[in-house]
């Protein structure tokens, strides 16, 4: 089982950039769905971005264009790039991984936009 730590979060104004960082460690990273929840005060966690093994990425229609997700083996890392980011984005951010029925999670970052 993989283990995920989260790093890059923090305050940024509105149109801003960060980029997430998710550090994998264990067994092989390569061989796992990774990706991004967020979840806002009072909201569900909802689905950011995700990408196979293979590269196939999906995006939530609210930052299609914006964000993009991707990994490198290599370096059993993931990202996600954060452009243009909006108010609405403000949440703590939680990377996955997901092997068959096992998911993985990370402890979370916040991402907070203000202007």
């Amino acid at each position: 089982q993989v283990q995920l730590v989260e790093s890059g979060g923090g305050l940024v104004q509105p149109g801003g950039s960060l980029r997430l960082s998710c550090a994998a460690s264990g067994r092989i990273f390569s061989t796992y769905v990774m990706g991004w929840y967020r979840q806002a005060p009072g909201k569900q966690r909802e689905l950011v971005a995700s990408i196979t093994s293979g590269g196939y990425t999906n995006y939530a229609d609210s930052v299609k264009g914006r964000f993009t997700i991707s990994r490198d083996n290599a370096k059993n890392t993931g990202y996600l790039q954060m452009n243009s980011l909006k108010p609405e984005d403000t949440a703590v951010y939680y990377c996955y991984a997901r092997k068959t029925i096992s998911t993985t999670w990370g402890q979370g970052t916040q991402v907070t936009v203000f202007s």
